[in-house]
C-alpha cells in the first residue's frame, strides 16, 4: 500500500495533462463543434423567452412534478403536442471562463486524487508501470466518462455527443494512467 501523500506529484501532473488535453479537444480540434445544434430563428426564440425571466437552473418542459403527474391526460397531451425540452438556463452576461476553468482543474485534481487513492490501495510501491497505468487509467476513465451516459439514457442527449465525450474520457484516462505509471513511487 502506498501513502496517498506520496502521490501528490502524479495527481497534480495528471490534472495538468488532462486540463491541457481538454483545451485541445474542445478549443483547437473541431471534434466538439457539433455538440449543440442551433435553434431555428434563434433571436426570435430568445426574444420570446426573455420576458419570462427564467432563473439559472435546469428545467423540463412539460414537467409532471411527480410520478403521478406523468399519468394525467393533460401531461400526456402536452408530451404528444411538444415540444419536449430539457434545458439548462445560464446566467446572462459575460461567459466568465475563469471560474469554470478553475472548477474544471479542481475536478481534474479530484479525479486524480481518487485514481491515486484506489490505485494506492490495490498496488504496492514499486509496482510495474503497466499495472499502475491500467489501474489508475481505468479509475480515471470511469470518473471522466461513464456518468455521461445517463444523460443520453434519461434525457435524450445525442449519442454522438456522449460518444465524443466518452472518447475524451478515454484520452483523459490514458493520460492519468500514464502520469501515475511514470511517477509511481
Amino acid at each position: 500500500m502506498v501513502d496517498l501523500v506520496a502521490l501528490w506529484l502524479p495527481i497534480l501532473v495528471s490534472a495538468i495533462l488532462v486540463f491541457f488535453a481538454s483545451f485541445l479537444l474542445h478549443m483547437v480540434l473541431p471534434f466538439h463543434r457539433s455538440d449543440y445544434g442551433k435553434v431555428p430563428a434563434e433571436d426570435a426564440v430568445m426574444d420570446v423567452m426573455r420576458p419570462f425571466g427564467i432563473a439559472p437552473g435546469d428545467y423540463m418542459v412539460p414537467n409532471p412534478y411527480a410520478p403521478a403527474g406523468a399519468r394525467t391526460p393533460e401531461f400526456i397531451a402536452k408530451m404528444k403536442k411538444g415540444p419536449v425540452i430539457v434545458m439548462t438556463v445560464m446566467q446572462p452576461g459575460d461567459v466568465g471562463m475563469g471560474g469554470r476553468l478553475a472548477s474544471w482543474f479542481l475536478f481534474c485534481v479530484i479525479v486524480g486524487l481518487f485514481s491515486g487513492y484506489l490505485t494506492s490501495r490495490a498496488l504496492p510501491a514499486g509496482a510495474p508501470y503497466l499495472e499502475v497505468f491500467r489501474f489508475a487509467g481505468t479509475v480515471a476513465f470511469v470518473a471522466y466518462a461513464m456518468a455521461l451516459w445517463e444523460l443520453t439514457i434519461w434525457y435524450s442527449r445525442a449519442w454522438t455527443t456522449t460518444l465524443k465525450s466518452t472518447i475524451d474520457g478515454l484520452v483523459y484516462g490514458l493520460l492519468t494512467g500514464g502520469a501515475f505509471g511514470w511517477l509511481w513511487p
